[in-house]
């Protein structure tokens, strides 16, 4: 990959993964002050506030993460099954978005019961424990990625081993 495009590609990268770490936060934060609040009007505006954050930010800034990710590691030379701590990211990234998408019909609903005429607090509570959960999971996760891509320790995979020999070794 051409330095510039490389150059871009990071930036997406970084971009899309600040940006995902963020907006779960913030997700995360609004699952908290409903949980530990008895505010019926708070409760009533965050259950929707967390369903656009999830389905208009959360969402696409995940996958443009993974897929940044994808470009980034193909097109560099650090290749994307060469190094243990690249494919645990994949891994972990692949895990994270496949229970975000899992979770947005809960989010959906959670949203809906909070319109209700007449507050559903023991649904809403059991959706909110969860939610909380899952965005606290997520922070993890998307801590110990930033963490392996800072660090990047040491350990090649077999693959990793053979490219390095061909490259050594080929004429």
């Amino acid at each position: 990959m051409p330095p510039r495009l490389r150059k871009f590609a990071l930036a997406l990268h970084v971009t899309s993964s600040v940006g995902l770490l963020g907006s779960i936060a913030a997700f995360l934060a609004l699952a908290i002050a409903v949980l530990a609040g008895q505010d019926t009007q708070m409760i009533r505006a965050a259950y929707p506030a967390m369903q656009v954050i999830a389905r208009f930010v959360v969402v696409p800034l995940a996958i443009a993460a993974l897929l940044s990710g994808l470009i980034q590691s193909l097109g560099t030379p650090w290749g994307l099954f060469r190094h243990y701590w690249i494919v645990v990211k994949l891994l972990l990234t692949v895990f994270a978005v496949t229970i975000l998408l899992l979770k947005i019909p809960l989010i959906d609903r959670a949203a809906r019961l909070a319109c209700e005429q007449t507050l559903p607090y023991v649904a809403l509570r059991e959706a909110g424990v969860q939610l909380a959960v899952h965005a606290a999971g997520g922070l993890c996760v998307l801590l110990v990625t930033l963490v392996l891509s800072i660090y990047k320790p040491p350990g090649t995979t077999r693959y990793g081993w053979r490219k390095q020999f061909e490259q050594r070794f080929s004429p």
